[in-house]
């Protein structure tokens, strides 16, 4: 079948073509201006920089299969998807631990003044004052969501001898029992959390669940942490927690409307900017430069075990499709 791989690094492409030896590789996203040129194509993947969206698939008649090399496929319009009948698949588990694991290097770097420290020392000032920090050990971390990424955080968490709670629409008693912690409602988790941290799907339900409404609500010097979407939370929530002096700090792997931030430049030229919210780009801007913040390029999921497994799903995906069934569809 005909097959496209989007948004390419070359050290993907040695992997993928042992496997898939007639695929068409590209380092460009997939988007309306390109999709045209890849109408005959059967299969495409794309990464999260590609937005999938109703013009460009109806740009793509013979399309059967899109393979998101994520976990994620917000960037997708899977209802559209159903109705011209073309399955869609993902990554569903590459990172967990690699996920979890910059959780905790966003809380660490926060808590201990990391990047502080490291700036006073290149001017070779040894003075501590201002670099107090704090124990995680006896302090309350509040998952939200607690999917696979979230029980690695659970599990890291309590090595640290931190109390887990969780916040999930559908609890499971049996799992809080075996991993040794408590659901709470999510304004009482808000309320006795000393670290917020989530691990959600970017849905309707889930946008914005942390809000101006709610923000008020966490205990007061709390670290809130996001590895998952940036939709997930309200910029203007956090700045008001900030500036309240509600958080003590926030670490970011993601932000609502990055994907814009990295191209503003084009922004400004484009025929069509309805879609994009510049109040939520200058409050990323102003995010990034917080003192009291420390934002990652949407890098949680970049370690080189994590992109193996990546490329090794999307061509069981590719290849399982091809043989006439699909899996890890969504």
């Amino acid at each position: 079948m005909k097959t496209v791989i989007f948004e390419i690094a070359e050290w993907e492409k040695e992997l993928l073509q042992k496997n898939l030896q007639d695929a068409v590789f590209t380092e460009d996203e997939l988007n309306s201006g390109n999709a045209g040129s890849f109408a005959d194509m059967e299969i495409i993947s794309t990464f999260i920089s590609s937005n999938i969206n109703k013009d460009i698939i109806d740009k793509l008649p013979n399309l059967k299969l899109i393979v998101t090399r994520s976990t994620g496929f917000d960037h997708i319009d899977l209802d559209y998807c159903r109705s011209k009948n073309i399955a869609v698949s993902n990554v569903p588990e590459y990172g967990s631990s690699t996920v979890a694991e910059h959780t905790f290097a966003l809380l660490l770097n926060l808590t201990r003044k990391i990047p502080q420290a490291i700036e006073q020392i290149q001017r070779l000032n040894f003075d501590h004052s201002q670099l107090i920090g704090i124990d995680l050990c006896d302090k309350t971390i509040g998952i939200i969501g607690l999917g696979k990424i979230g029980q690695h955080v659970l599990r890291i968490a309590q090595g640290f001898g931190m109390k887990v709670i969780s916040f999930a629409r559908h609890p499971d008693e049996e799992l809080a029992k075996r991993l040794n912690f408590e659901y709470k409602d999510l304004d009482t988790l808000l309320g006795q959390s000393d670290v917020v941290t989530l691990h959600l799907p970017l849905t309707t339900e889930t946008k914005h669940i942390i809000n101006k409404d709610n923000i008020s609500k966490f205990k007061k010097g709390a670290y809130l942490i996001n590895t998952a979407r940036g939709g997930l939370i309200d910029v203007e929530a956090i700045l008001l927690g900030l500036d309240q002096g509600i958080l003590s700090g926030v670490g970011l792997d993601v932000l609502e409307e990055e994907d814009e931030l990295h191209e503003e430049v084009s922004i400004l030229t484009r025929s069509s900017q309805q879609n994009i919210n510049f109040k939520t780009l200058l409050y990323d801007h102003i995010l990034i430069k917080h003192p009291k913040v420390i934002v990652t390029p949407h890098n949680a999921f970049n370690s080189k075990e994590a992109l193996k497994r990546i490329i090794q799903v999307t061509i069981e995906n590719i290849q399982s499709f091809i043989n006439g069934k699909a899996i890890n569809t969504v």
